[in-house]
């Protein structure tokens, strides 16, 4: 909760200058406008609007690099929101401090889709495996009668299955704001849940004949949702949403035994690390000649990505042919 505490003056600051102003301003051109806080909910708007979206203006906050877990929105970010048509975020504990910014909000007008809410009771917990690091609680992070808060795991764009639920979900949403196109946002969103299907089938394909069912990253570990799809399972050093970068040296050892016991020729890792736990964890092999592998959590596409032409799709196939080689 420090985050929504540390930020609520500046949430109240923003929504203080947006009631004062025209909130008609941004909407002047008679375009939708449309907010998605992370890169794979702006890929699938993207999507459901077509090759010619031009009734409407979609907006990817976190375009900088900075990842889910440590953004932090400013005032200008919270005028988009609070002025939006639609708003799409992912409702875990990363983004708590949306709470106070929708609570605070005078747009009735607003849609927002909550990918957590959207999963209900599949949303799943974080779960703590056999040689994974612990984070020391926080003050304060248990209940009163000293149960701890249940935790779960953001990362659900990552499954496949469940992209396809948050795309009829957003076709949904813009059928209501914008009826007159509502024909083409299914057509879209018909269109594009096909190709996710597909990629789901080679996924299931895939792992149905690797010789190999077992994963181990030396990193945090934001792929639950994806290997829960498949029957994978997998040994990490971090649960997903962890802040830790240093891995004792019971977790090293642990995990450069489950390499050896398993004889697996790969440690995983996420992108935009230094890669120094999982290279940590092979000198403690017996063979020392394990390959790092990279897979992509989309925590830090970047809009100069977006314009080079990166896509939710492209990215998930890249990541289907690293699997395909980590389950040899």
């Amino acid at each position: 909760m420090k985050k929504i505490s540390a930020f609520l003056l500046t949430v109240m600051a923003a929504l203080c200058l947006t009631a004062c102003g025209n909130l008609n301003n941004t909407k002047a051109d008679g375009k939708i406008q449309i907010v998605t806080t992370i890169f794979p909910e702006y890929d699938w708007v993207k999507n459901v609007l077509g090759e010619n979206p031009g009734n409407a203006e979609v907006t990817l906050l976190l375009d900088n690099g900075v990842d889910l877990h440590s953004y932090q929105p400013t005032v200008e970010d919270i005028m988009k929101i609070t002025s939006a048509d639609l708003f799409i975020y992912v409702g875990g504990e990363s983004d708590e401090w949306v709470d106070e910014v929708l609570e605070q909000s005078e747009n009735k007008d607003l849609t927002v889709i909550n990918l957590m809410e959207v999963l209900g009771d599949a949303a799943k917990e974080e779960e703590i495996i056999e040689g994974m690091e612990c984070e020391e609680e926080e003050e304060g992070e248990e209940g009163e009668e000293g149960e701890e808060e249940v935790e779960y795991d953001e990362h659900v764009w990552l499954s496949l299955k469940d992209a396809t639920i948050f795309v009829n979900s957003i076709e949904i949403a813009m059928e209501t704001i914008d009826s007159a196109n509502a024909a083409v946002y299914k057509a879209n969103a018909d269109a594009y849940i096909s190709k996710l299907n597909e990629l789901d089938k080679a996924y299931e394909e895939a792992v149905a004949e690797a010789p190999v069912k077992t994963l181990l990253f030396g990193d945090r570990f934001p792929f639950r949702y994806l290997v829960d799809d498949y029957g994978i399972s997998y040994y990490a050093a971090f649960v997903g949403c962890s802040t830790e970068t240093n891995a004792s040296f019971q977790t090293v050892v642990f995990l450069a035994q489950k390499v050896d016991e398993l004889s697996l020729k790969n440690v995983m890792t996420i992108e935009g690390t230094n890669h120094s736990i999982a290279e940590t964890i092979i000198e403690n092999t017996t063979d020392k000649n394990q390959k790092i592998l990279v897979m992509d959590s989309m925590q830090s596409v970047t809009s100069k990505g977006v314009e080079e032409g990166i896509t939710y799709l492209s990215i998930m196939e890249s990541n289907l042919e690293v699997l395909k080689e980590a389950l040899q």
